[in-house]
């Protein structure tokens, strides 16, 4: 009711065009006519909402019209009612739930919690030893087979939201945040109703002390709605100016409104940032540190964390050497993840007839006897036969984060082949990253900023700038996919803030009225 009769009253505030006047006379006098008949509740009640419901008359800001208006015709009844009260300890103790099913303005179905509440989730409650968090179980708000609300027990990993409201986490929690936790409770409940019946959907929702009550939508025409009717106004006028102060606190319209420059008089505005921990899980096999990017001609997995890179020509009599030829071949390595690499190893090389390898140039290795020189072997280059040496040469050190090129050179006499391996022992597994993305850090900084809202993770600590002694439970989520799928706790994953912050604007313009002016030359009465 309260909203169409808002409109009603906005409506009737558009006088008859004053063409003489200025711009800001016709605005002023506009202005002061709506405050004539509509200053405080008292006006509202005695010109507009009285004689609505009642089926009399109402005229406009400049009485030249009168209409008879039908305000009482709502489609819309009583659909669930939540009481919650806390004991001695800060539990809830108190829970009842009262629900009209078919929507007929009488409840037909009643729940009572049968365990305290310790905490509360978005998405359902916490059980705990009463006034401790000991022996702690969790409940989701669900509903059954007939579409009746019950608690289902679930994992903690099930519920969102989630924080502590009994005497172990603050004393008079529940009593000092009521609104919060009645909207909380309401929300789980509601939201399990809705996502059972697609069909019912939630017009408004008011607060009377420990009681919270939401009002369903129907499909069908108005129906009696004896619990929240619009003529409860008629017979109890004085009950409109709670119940305004009630919708102003729940309308994200009017906290807007209140809160800008002009509503509070003051220079001030308001700034919304986040503090998001941002964590990545990666899996990090072994070519992802490292990896055979060129040459050779052939790399083997003994298993996740074992590489073997091979080169040459190990086919028989693969090579034709003549009296004595020379044969390079070259392959590249390339480190990525040098903190990941444990150990590289030379494990086999060979030739027939002789071989030399070297690591960036350097040489490492020889045979079948020493050759250290560029040139051909110092012997006969014809052994009549291959040589093969297992060195397990560490080459770890050498291994540094880069491209490393190892380079193998044989002299063969008529036919011969070549061979070497490396092979890699890396630490494979998963890459946990994780960082915080502070877009707060500079309104924190400010002096003239100071800390109005704040949510985390769901749950609000702070309320027009006060702090409501709700925080909530650490969370664990679950991050990567595969292998690397793991949960991580932590103390809060997102926390959304809203500053206040005065600002100096210095000599400030004045309004422009022109467009109102124009609006009120330009109205019409329908």
């Amino acid at each position: 009711m309260r909203r169409p009769a808002l409109a009603l009253v906005a409506a009737l505030c558009l006088p008859a065009p004053a063409h003489a006047q200025t711009a800001e006379d016709r605005a002023r006098a506009a202005a002061a006519a709506a405050r004539e008949k509509s200053a405080d509740s008292d006006a509202i009640l005695e010109n507009y909402v009285t004689p609505g419901l009642a089926g009399q008359t109402i005229s406009t800001v400049d009485s030249s019209k009168t209409f008879t208006p039908n305000l009482a015709c709502q489609k819309t009844a009583t659909l669930l009612e939540l009481l919650a009260q806390p004991n001695a300890t800060g539990d809830i103790g108190t829970l009842r739930i009262s629900r009209d099913r078919d929507l007929d303005g009488s409840f037909d179905e009643a729940l009572t919690l049968p365990v305290p509440a310790s905490g509360i989730c978005a998405n359902g409650i916490i059980s705990c030893t009463p006034g401790s968090w000991d022996a702690c179980r969790f409940f989701r708000w669900d509903t059954s087979a007939s579409g009746s609300l019950k608690l289902s027990e679930v994992e903690l990993t099930d519920l969102a939201g989630c924080y502590c409201v009994n005497n172990s986490c603050g004393s008079n929690l529940v009593w000092g945040n009521m609104a919060s936790v009645l909207k909380d409770l309401g929300g789980g409940v509601v939201g399990a109703l809705t996502n059972a019946d697609a069909r019912v959907g939630i017009a408004q929702a008011s607060i009377d002390g420990p009681v919270i009550r939401y009002t369903g939508a129907q499909t069908t025409a108005c129906a009696a709605q004896p619990q929240i009717g619009a003529t409860a106004y008629k017979a109890h006028p004085n009950a409109i100016a709670g119940d305004a102060y009630a919708a102003a606190q729940a309308s994200s319209v009017f906290q807007a409104l209140s809160a800008s420059s002009t509503g509070a008089g003051t220079s001030q505005v308001s700034r919304n940032c986040t503090i998001t921990r941002q964590i990545t899980q990666e899996e990090i096999t072994a070519d992802k540190i490292i990896d055979r990017v060129s040459g050779g001609y052939a790399t083997y997995a003994s298993s996740a964390d074992n590489l073997t890179f091979v080169m040459g020509s190990p086919a028989d009599n693969s090579l034709s050497g003549g009296s004595c030829s020379i044969f390079d071949f070259h392959m590249t390595l390339r480190v990525k993840d040098v903190d990941r690499l444990q150990q590289v190893l030379l494990t086999r090389f060979g030739a027939d007839d002789w071989a030399q390898i070297r690591v960036d140039g350097e040489l490492v290795g020889s045979g079948p006897q020493s050759w250290t020189g560029t040139g051909l072997p110092p012997g006969k280059c014809e052994k009549k036969g291959a040589f093969y040496v297992y060195p397990g040469l560490d080459l770890t050190s050498r291994m540094t984060q880069s491209d490393h090129d190892i380079w193998l050179r044989v002299a063969v006499a008529d036919g011969g082949e070549a061979y070497a391996s490396i092979e890699a022992k890396v630490d494979a597994g998963c890459k946990t990253t994780e960082q915080l993305v502070d877009t707060c850090g500079a309104y924190a900084s400010i002096d003239t900023c100071r800390l109005q809202d704040e949510v985390v993770d769901g749950v609000t600590s702070f309320r027009n700038g006060v702090n409501t002694g709700l925080s909530p439970l650490p969370q664990t989520r679950l991050f990567g996919t595969g292998i690397c799928a793991t949960q991580i706790t932590r103390d809060f994953f997102l926390r959304e803030r809203g500053y206040r912050c005065t600002v100096d604007l210095g000599q400030a313009a004045q309004p422009d009225l022109s467009r109102g002016a124009y609006i009120i030359d330009h109205s019409t009465e329908t």
